[in-house]
């Protein structure tokens, strides 16, 4: 579209587009990070499954949310993944995002909705523990990440 058309239509100003213009629902701006080593714990509480396994994103207003989608490949006895804003499991308290038991292999994406109620750099990183045995993140030639999406309130 020429960006005199978008001109016309109050979309475009000067500095570029105005969130105001574009309305709730609106992605404002995404950050992702991948990781592809494989890292293990034996730990039973959550421990960091990655440095780079995180994503630090800054909302523009308090009343806006993070979409967050996170692509793991996981391996344990039995184990749980999750999800931590700062020091905030917002996963399941006690089951986080996902789980393993049986000796399985999972290579999963999940979904998480979540509504900061900040303006400050918040960052969001995936944790894992171990109920029993050795618990894996990462690995097996795959490439692990987790992306961020601020949606307009």
């Amino acid at each position: 579209m020429p960006l005199t058309f978008l001109r016309n239509l109050g979309i475009v100003s000067a500095a570029g587009i105005t969130t105001t213009k574009l309305g709730a629902g609106a992605v404002l701006q995404v950050v992702t990070a991948t990781d592809s080593t494989q890292r293990s714990t034996t730990s039973g509480t959550f421990v960091t499954g990655s440095n780079t396994l995180s994503v630090t994103i800054t909302p523009s207003s308090a009343s806006n949310k993070i979409f967050l989608i996170v692509h793991i490949y996981v391996y344990a006895l039995d184990g749980l993944w999750t999800l931590f804003r700062g020091a905030t499991n917002i996963g399941n308290a006690t089951g986080g995002l996902t789980g393993a038991s049986g000796n399985v292999s999972i290579m999963g994406a999940y979904t998480k909705l979540d509504s900061p109620n900040t303006t400050s750099a918040t960052t969001y990183q995936v944790y894992f523990k171990a109920n029993s045995g050795t618990s894996y993140t990462g690995g097996n030639n795959t490439e692990q990440y987790i992306t961020a999406f601020e949606i307009a309130g």
